[in-house]
């Protein structure tokens, strides 16, 4: 049953605002309703820079645990 919750984006993580019921590790599918998401496209070469450093900085501050479970294109997608 669907469920509609309050979050905030911070520092890659979102913050729900109200308490849920969720079992840990339960699996969810967001949408985002905020116009703000969506970013304009960056053109300044220097600002892409950064923009990318910063990008790759996180991606390794979070790497994928070696016990990661291998998930296969099957599983990825969903057949009807």
């Amino acid at each position: 049953m669907p469920q509609a919750l309050k979050a905030i984006y911070r520092n890659g993580t979102f913050i729900l605002q109200s308490a849920c019921n969720l079992p840990e590790g339960a699996e969810v599918e967001l949408f985002i309703q905020s116009p703000q998401v969506v970013s304009p496209s960056i053109t300044d070469p220097e600002t892409k820079q950064r923009f990318l450093k910063a990008l790759v900085e996180r991606m390794q501050q979070n790497p994928i645990p070696l016990n990661a479970p291998y998930f296969t294109r099957d599983m990825l997608h969903e057949r009807c």
